[in-house]
């Protein structure tokens, strides 16, 4: 799936995606600012969710609850260092269960990423728009 968007079309494009999608895990690759934790965002609340999705840049992640208290989790693994980090926090544990995972910067930890997974990509046309293509 390839589409343009504007923060206007986050509810519309979430629910596209999920709709597409395959795995549960999903990986995120775009530049910082992009708008990636924002459209995870969306997706976890079109997932059920009703708090408030935040970045886990600080701790690394986040867990919420959606549909039917499925646990929905969202990595930030932008400040590991290397995949023995995501081995310590237990990064491989949370892919053996079939539960959605939403991850950024996954190349911080590509060697426990699971055989099966959507990649995202997103790239900024302009402060308004973005390009995401969905394999």
């Amino acid at each position: 799936m390839n589409c343009t968007y504007s923060i206007n079309d986050l509810d519309t494009v979430s629910k596209q995606l999920i709709k597409a999608s395959k795995y549960k895990t999903w990986i995120f690759n775009a530049s910082m600012g992009a708008g990636k934790t924002t459209l995870i965002k969306a997706i976890v609340k079109n997932l059920g969710v009703n708090d408030v999705a935040n970045s886990p840049t600080f701790s690394i992640v986040n867990e919420y609850l959606g549909n039917n208290n499925e646990a929905i989790y969202h990595f930030d693994l932008y400040r590991l260092k290397n995949n023995e980090e995501a081995y310590d926090m237990g990064l491989d544990e949370y892919f053996d269960d079939d539960n959605w995972c939403f991850v950024e910067w996954p190349n911080q930890a590509e060697s426990i990423l699971p055989d099966n997974f959507h990649t995202i990509s997103i790239n900024i046309i302009d402060k308004n728009t973005r390009e995401l293509n969905f394999d």
